[in-house]
């Protein structure tokens, strides 16, 4: 049975109701939203490995919704639910970073083929780890810690050890300040200032040994963002 999470947004309740029973009955663990504001929320700040998004909703419409996550999680994988006369709407959502679409109404068969597809197609979501090699030593996020070679020890603060990690479980991916606030922070990025972030992975790299006018591990992305550059993991 698949071990996946399939966050839907769907306001007809009937519709909703059956496509969760779907997914729960093939296995899949669900979520669930009855409006476009609840489900842009939780789109935005839970873990899941799909989105079902319909289009028509009340409060936020679905593409307001893509439009919204596509900047924070740029491969999620995401259908779209249309009714049979919003092609335009069907068009529009796949030119704004949908993978697929299913057209209402639809058959439980035909709906669970192509969530599959499309989690076939699309890579997989990295697992989170323990630990984490650097350069001297090894970050271990468990004892929130960094251990270095020549005994010296460096605690880690509990923001310390989510933002380490979101980067390495992340790693080779430049990651957005707007991306960092929304899964480490957990808080809308939207009026915020991002300069809490930067202090951060200032610190970090004091921490990392990392200098910071020539940073080895922690890189800055010029216009996008900061990367982890070493990928030497420990489950």
């Amino acid at each position: 049975m698949p071990s996946t999470c399939v966050l839907t947004i769907e306001d007809d309740a009937a519709i909703r109701r059956g496509i969760v029973d779907a997914l729960s009955f093939a296995g899949y663990e669900t979520l669930e939203a009855g409006d476009g504001a609840t489900g842009c929320d939780m789109a935005l700040k839970y873990q899941y490995d799909l989105l079902l998004l319909d289009l028509v909703l009340p409060h936020k419409g679905g593409l307001e919704i893509l439009d919204e996550l596509r900047p924070l999680r740029p491969t999620q994988p995401v259908i779209i639910l249309t009714a049979r006369g919003e092609e335009n709407d069907r068009v529009e959502g796949l030119k704004r970073g949908a993978d697929d679409y299913v057209v209402k109404p639809f058959s439980v068969k035909e709906l669970l083929a192509r969530v599959e597809a499309v989690l076939r197609r699309c890579p997989e979501r990295p697992s989170d780890i323990a630990a984490v090699n650097v350069p001297g030593g090894r970050a271990d996020f468990r004892r929130r810690e960094i251990a270095f070679e020549d005994g010296q020890r460096v605690e880690l603060s509990d923001r310390e050890v989510d933002l380490l990690r979101y980067l390495v479980i992340n790693s080779g991916r430049a990651i957005t300040r707007d991306e960092l606030l929304a899964h480490v922070w957990q808080i809308s990025p939207r009026g915020v200032s991002t300069r809490t972030i930067d202090m951060h992975i200032a610190r970090l790299r004091e921490k990392l040994r990392d200098n910071g006018a020539d940073p080895r591990v922690l890189l800055t992305v010029r216009g996008q963002g900061y990367l982890f550059a070493d990928i030497q993991q420990t489950a």
